[in-house]
C-alpha cells in the first residue's frame, strides 16, 4: 500500500492534541492522522492488520497459564514471556514484530533469555543451533535463496517468518493462530531439550515440528 505527501490545513489546538496523543502512542503525526482517517473510513491499512492480529494473538494466549501476553510501545511489537523448568527459573522472552512495508518476509521473533549464567546461555546456544539446522533440513526449500532467514549468538535466537503468497486470503485469526503455534512448539521443544538433550529427545523434538507442519503454513 503506497503512500504520498499531502498538505492539510489544521487548527493548531487540533495538531497540539494529535501530537500529544502520536506521542503518548509511540508514533508520529502522520502516523496517527492515517490511522485515525483509516479507521473512519473503515480503509484496512498493515498497521489495522497487525493489530487485528495481535488482537487475535492476545484472546488466544489468554488460555495459555505458561505464557505472559505483552503489548510494546510500538504497534507492531508485542512480548511474550514464558517461565524456564531451570535453576532459578529464569525467563525466556519472545518479541515479535510485524513489518508494515510488504515483502517476503510477514515480520521475525526474538528469543532471548534474562540470565546471566554461563550455562544456561551455552545450552541455549546449542539448542538454537539444534532447532536451525532441524528447520534447514525440513522447510529451508521454501525460503528465497533456499535457507531459513535466522541468526544465534548466546542467549539470543532471531528468525524471520515468511510472508504468504496470497495474503489477502489468510485471516487475521488463521495467521495469528499459526504464529501462536510456531512459539508454543518452540517453547516446548526448548524446554524437552534442557530437561534432557538426548538423541531420542532431539528425535521426539523433529517428529513434533513434522506433525506441526501437516496442513499448516510454513512461517
Amino acid at each position: 500500500m503506497s503512500k504520498n505527501v499531502y498538505s492539510l490545513v489544521l487548527m493548531d489546538e487540533i495538531v497540539e492534541a494529535i501530537d500529544k496523543l502520536a506521542y503518548e502512542q509511540c508514533t508520529s503525526r502522520s502516523g496517527l492522522i492515517n490511522r485515525i482517517l483509516a479507521d473512519y473510513l473503515s480503509c484496512p491499512t498493515p498497521e489495522s492488520r497487525i493489530r487485528d492480529i495481535f488482537s487475535c494473538m492476545e484472546e488466544m494466549f489468554a488460555g495459555l497459564e505458561s505464557f505472559q501476553f505483552r503489548e510494546q510501545p510500538s504497534e507492531s511489537m508485542v512480548t511474550i514471556r514464558s517461565a524456564l523448568h531451570y535453576r532459578y527459573r529464569p525467563t525466556v522472552r519472545y518479541l515479535l514484530e510485524l513489518y508494515r512495508e510488504t515483502g517476503d518476509y510477514l515480520g521475525e521473533l526474538r528469543v532471548s533469555f534474562r540470565t546471566q549464567n554461563r550455562d544456561l546461555l551455552e545450552l541455549s546456544e546449542d539448542f538454537f543451533r539444534f532447532w536451525a539446522e532441524l528447520e534447514s533440513e525440513v522447510v529451508a526449500d521454501r525460503f528465497p535463496e533456499g535457507k531459513i532467514p535466522c541468526s544465534i549468538a548466546p542467549g539470543r535466537f532471531i528468525r524471520r517468518f515468511l510472508r504468504s503468497g496470497d495474503e489477502s486470503s489468510v485471516t487475521c485469526e488463521s495467521l495469528a493462530r499459526t504464529i501462536l503455534d510456531y512459539i508454543r512448539l518452540f517453547d516446548e521443544s526448548m524446554k524437552k531439550y534442557f530437561a534432557d538433550g538426548s538423541p531420542d529427545t532431539k528425535n521426539k523434538i523433529a517428529n513434533d515440528y513434522l506433525k506441526r507442519l501437516n496442513g499448516n503454513d510454513v512461517l
